[in-house]
């Protein structure tokens, strides 16, 4: 059932591209905050289908995410920047 991306058969994120994102993001952030990057393909027909999801995980707070509506191999810093900025 391809319903909604499900059982969609598509490559693994490249993990270079993954770990380059991390390292923008840390470079980013307080030191001592957890970062965490996916790439997931969003199952609603709005959405632009693979996107990029950072995850920040700062002591004491609750985790925030911030999105890049492109896939992993395709974010820029800038783009990395501005989903940033726009947390609380």
């Amino acid at each position: 059932m391809a319903l909604l991306g499900f059982r969609r058969r598509r490559e693994p994120a490249d993990d270079t591209a993954r770990r380059r994102v991390e390292e923008w993001v840390r470079d980013l952030v307080e030191p001592g905050t957890v970062v965490k990057v996916n790439e997931i393909l969003c199952p609603d027909p709005s959405c632009p289908g693979l996107e990029t999801i950072v995850l920040v995980m700062r002591p004491g707070r609750k985790t925030q995410a911030a999105k890049v509506a492109k896939p992993l191999a395709e974010v820029t810093r800038a783009e990395v920047e501005a989903a940033l900025a726009d947390l609380p």
